[in-house]
Formats: structure tokens, C-alpha cells, sequence
């Protein structure tokens, strides 16, 4: 199982999570596909998105939002792709329409055959079992508009993942209470960094921290 969990920040801060993940997928020239968490100027995200990534020398980019109609020739075209990226933005909004257009199991398979998945903030938080961490802090959390009642995320990792981690003592608060009611670990990580797994190892890009039981390590 290859995934790449991002934290979020501007490209020149991803340099060392772009290089974790191309080591990781070991190919060149590998196509990746962009599923946005929302349509609306999402078109804005994924130039940014080529650009990060050409950068390194990949010339293959789908764009493929899910929340408007799309076509079974599109859906067959990011599927037989190497990388699939979850971008970022509202998490509720994003697992509502991933769960509707029946996109959770197929990415699942798609991870299980050998494909890549990455995700960035929102789209790394589906990637684990529930998508908790999308709730809180109270100043800086997502605003769950359309009322999503099931929280569950596609459970591909044991652990829970906090993005735009900032070191400060009203965030730790929050985490560290959390941590003591959840029964899992909780990666959280500031902008430029975040996790890689490939097959079956962990690689901690760039300074991450782990709230578990109440207490706060550093890795």
C-alpha cells in the first residue's frame, strides 16, 4: 500500500513530501489524476497542482471533480493511472460526495491493486478511519454545512491525521483532550510536512508530532 498524507502549505514548502512520494511510486513519467474537493474554481487548484509537480518533471495531469456528473470513459481514464490526489478544502462536503458517487470503495481497490493515493489537509483526513480531526479546534476547524452524519473515512491507516498543525499551546489543548478519548495515535503536522506509506513503512517528512493518551512526542 502506497499513501501520502500532506499536510497542505505552498510548493516550495512540499519539496521534501514530493520526493518521499515520487521515491514511492517508482516510475517515471507517472499520471496522476486530481479529484478536487469541490468543482467551484476548482480548475484554479489544479493548474497549481500541474505546476507543483511538473517541477519535477511529470507531464501527466486528469482533472476530476465528483461532485458534478462525470462521465464512465473519465472514470476509467484516472483509474488507470499510477497517482490519484485528494485535494484540500471542506472535509464534510468533500466525504459527502466521495461516499455519493460511490468513489470511497473505488479508491480502495484502486490503493489495494497497487495505486498510489495522496491527499492534501481534507483529502488526507478521508484516508483514515473517521475524519474526527476535520471537527475541531473551535477557531479553525471545518464547518459542516451539509450536515454529514457518517464520519467514517476510507480506514486506510491505523492512526488519525491532524493537518496545519501550528506548535501552540490552545491547539495542544485541543489535541491533547482529544487524544485521551481516542483509541488510536493522532500525526499531527504543520504545513510542509506530512506522512508516507509505502508498504508497510512510515516516513515522518518534515517535523511531526503524535498526541496519544494525553501526552505530546515529537518525532
Amino acid at each position: 500500500m502506497k499513501l501520502a498524507l500532506y499536510s497542505g502549505g505552498h510548493d516550495f514548502e512540499n519539496l521534501g513530501m514530493d520526493k518521499a512520494l515520487l521515491d514511492a511510486i517508482g516510475k517515471k513519467n507517472p499520471k496522476f489524476a486530481f479529484i478536487p474537493s469541490c468543482s467551484y474554481l476548482s480548475h484554479l487548484e489544479f493548474r497549481e497542482f500541474v505546476s507543483q509537480y511538473r517541477k519535477h518533471k511529470v507531464k501527466k495531469f486528469i482533472h476530476f471533480p465528483i461532485d458534478t456528473p462525470f462521465s464512465s470513459v473519465m472514470k476509467e481514464e484516472v483509474f488507470s493511472g499510477d497517482v490519484i490526489h485528494l485535494s484540500g478544502g471542506n472535509t464534510f462536503y468533500f466525504l459527502k460526495h466521495l461516499r455519493k458517487s460511490k468513489m470511497l470503495s473505488e479508491l480502495k481497490k484502486f490503493v489495494e491493486r497497487g495505486g498510489v493515493l495522496t491527499g492534501l489537509s481534507a483529502g488526507a483526513i478521508i484516508m483514515t478511519k473517521n475524519i474526527n480531526t476535520a471537527s475541531f479546534p473551535s477557531f479553525d476547524r471545518d464547518e459542516n454545512e451539509d450536515n454529514v452524519k457518517n464520519l467514517k473515512g476510507m480506514g486506510l491507516v491505523n492512526f488519525e491525521f491532524f493537518p496545519h498543525y501550528k506548535n501552540s499551546t490552545r491547539y495542544d489543548r485541543e489535541l491533547l483532550s482529544y487524544s485521551k478519548t481516542s483509541k488510536r495515535q493522532i500525526y499531527a503536522c504543520p504545513d510542509g510536512s506530512g506522512i508516507v506509506m509505502n508498504e508497510g513503512r512510515k516516513t515522518f517528512v518534515g517535523k511531526c508530532y503524535c498526541f496519544v493518551n494525553g501526552e505530546k512526542i515529537l518525532l
